[in-house]
């Protein structure tokens, strides 16, 4: 099996999703560092699929492996494979194809926003977007 890719383009990383305790952790083999973590299951997905995205529209990506190349050449392999009960999923990305940049919001307001979404910039990008003519 070859580096998976959907026809458009969009990049596919494998997530390893541990259970403990009753929260779920997110492991991204192929982005060392890049972690996330959800209070269920579908919530450790969303948060996923979030910082994944996040960090898409900040740096590039490294082309994402297969579970076979992870297997053989990721080096937590073998202590996730022995210590953890886990799942694989996959989390597509689709590239980056809009300007960034940095927006500055107060805390309260930001405090705001967090009550209403848990995708900042999905919701901001839409106040935006229904405010303009």
């Amino acid at each position: 099996m070859g580096n998976v890719y959907t026809p458009a383009g969009m990049k596919i990383y494998l997530a390893l999703i541990e259970e403990d305790n009753g929260n779920y952790g997110v492991v991204f083999p192929d982005l060392p560092g890049v972690v996330s973590a959800g209070t269920d299951f579908d919530d450790a997905i969303r948060n996923a699929k979030e910082i994944l995205t996040d960090f898409a529209e900040r740096m590039e990506l490294p082309e994402p492996r297969t579970l076979e190349q992870i297997e053989r050449s990721w080096s937590d392999w073998s202590e996730w494979k022995e210590r953890y009960s886990f799942v694989v999923t996959a989390i597509p990305v689709s590239p980056a194809v809009e300007t960034q940049f940095s927006l500055v919001i107060n805390q309260q307001l930001l405090a705001r926003i967090d009550r209403v979404t848990k995708n900042r910039a999905e919701f901001i990008s839409k106040a935006i977007e229904a405010a303009l003519p």
